[in-house]
């Protein structure tokens, strides 16, 4: 009998230590203060810098991008995954006030696809430049068996940094704050079961049918330059003949962050918005509840 190796059960040691090697660049390019040793360790590490902040607090966050995975299977495109990944992560931590530091993935697949996991990993290190964090570790699994052929799980892991009086917890919002709503580019990675539910199983779409309503391919992300509701979001709700609170709670309808400020600093904070290439909006106000909880009121 031939001797067996751990290759012959579906998992390159080698192929892995040699992606390692390729995606070092990538990691490197995320690069920021703090930032130490080259990504393929045991564990990544962070030196911290905590001269300029009262009291820190690390906060925390992991998720992944859900069903949009599928979306990238169906396309064949897997650059853009990662940058969605890191949104996903940094972007709950940073509505606390925290800045991100540092971010770490989790790739699997069931035969590593070497092409596949570099441009996944191109995007989670894009996002992290976007969000400027650094990509200081990770984790690419082989799991012969386990997933279908070019198919993948992934998820994320962020870590940040605020003062204990910084925090964003909600506790100062009072009725009449204004609340300002930051435009979405698109459906973001939110909804994505129902989305496919809708154009694949109800109307029996092509990833690639031209979709005369969003004048471009089902596959593209939609972008719309003001608030009125992205085409995107009124092709759904028709093809699916979806209630309008369904949609209300399942997609962003075009907002994509929101935040609640003193109604005298409204106009302030919509300003500071634009200087940063961003479309807000005042789309309503904090009015009393019944039970004496604040409320949003929708303008």
């Amino acid at each position: 009998m031939e001797p067996i190796t751990y290759a012959d059960a579906g998992v390159d040691i080698d192929k892995a230590n040699a992606f390692v090697e390729k995606i070092k660049k990538i990691a490197k390019s995320t690069r920021r203060p703090g930032a130490m040793g080259d990504i393929g360790g045991f564990g990544g590490m962070f030196a911290l810098n905590l001269s300029s902040l009262k009291n820190p607090v690390l906060v925390s966050s992991t998720d992944g991008v859900g069903t949009k995975l599928k979306i990238a299977f169906m396309t064949g495109r897997h650059d853009t995954i990662g940058i969605d990944l890191v949104a996903m992560c940094v972007n709950d931590i940073a509505v606390q006030g925290a800045r991100p530091l540092f971010f770490l993935d989790y790739l699997s697949m069931g035969k590593l696809d070497t092409e596949i996991a570099a441009d996944v990993v191109k995007g989670i290190g894009e996002g992290c430049k976007q969000a400027g964090c650094a990509l200081i570790g990770g984790e690419t699994a082989e799991m012969p068996g386990f997933y279908n052929e070019n198919e993948y799980d992934l998820a994320g892991f962020t870590v940040g940094i605020v003062s204990d009086d910084a925090i964003i917890d909600g506790s100062d919002i009072h009725v009449g704050d204004a609340v300002i709503g930051i435009a979405a580019s698109g459906l973001h990675s939110n909804g994505y079961s129902l989305v496919r539910k809708i154009c694949f199983e109800v109307l029996n779409l092509d990833i690639n049918a031209h979709i005369d309503e969003l004048g471009r391919t089902l596959a593209e992300v939609i972008k719309k330059g003001s608030w009125e509701i992205p085409p995107v979001f009124t092709f759904l709700q028709q093809a699916g003949n979806i209630e309008q609170a369904e949609m209300t709670r399942t997609f962003n309808n075009g907002i994509g962050l929101v935040a609640v400020v003193p109604q005298e600093m409204a106009d302030d904070a919509v300003e500071s918005i634009l200087a940063l290439g961003e479309k807000p909006f005042i789309i309503g106000e904090i009015a009393q509840k019944r039970d004496s909880d604040p409320a949003v009121v929708m303008a």
